[in-house]
């Protein structure tokens, strides 16, 4: 199969078939022939039915590549009018980011795990004031202890002897 002659448009409804431009009569179906060796009809399909068939999934083709360009044409000019009004791809990220962190926020699992990390947050302050204020004690009840007064003398001392 030669590559050259092959119809590679991938728009067209004849994409990956051999395009003969030879002048050969030798596809050309005799009449009366059910089908041809190529390309069997399947059982219960007249000549006249596939040949309807053929001619609307012809049509079917044209419109979806009309179809396509049409839409390549609106996608072409909604890209214009979003660079008019200054709509960056950025921007929309950006607007999409912050839209999807606000449906985040209003979610129930975020809800119940804020609510969650809350309350965790404040056991976990009131247990650290609770120590805070035990070594606060224990340091005031170490400095009014005896050894403490002596071992304060002791550096009065010193430092007034310097």
């Amino acid at each position: 199969m030669d590559p050259a002659s092959q119809d590679i448009n991938l728009n067209s409804p004849n994409k990956g078939l051999v395009v003969d431009n030879s002048d050969s009569l030798s596809d050309v179906p005799v009449e009366g022939a059910v089908g041809n060796a190529a390309n069997p009809l399947p059982p219960g399909l007249t000549e006249e039915e596939a040949e309807e068939l053929r001619t609307e999934l012809t049509k079917v083709e044209e419109e979806i590549n009309t179809l396509r360009q049409v839409l390549s044409a609106k996608e072409r000019h909604a890209t214009e009018l979003k660079r008019k009004l200054g709509l960056s791809p950025l921007n929309e990220l950006k607007q999409n980011l912050s839209k999807s962190w606000q449906d985040v926020q209003t979610s129930n699992a975020y809800k119940k795990t804020q609510e969650t990390l809350s309350q965790a947050g404040q056991k976990t302050s009131a247990a650290l004031t609770t120590v805070g204020t035990v070594i606060s004690k224990r340091l005031g009840d170490m400095r009014n202890s005896a050894t403490f007064k002596s071992f304060e003398d002791k550096v009065g001392n010193l430092k007034v002897g310097l």
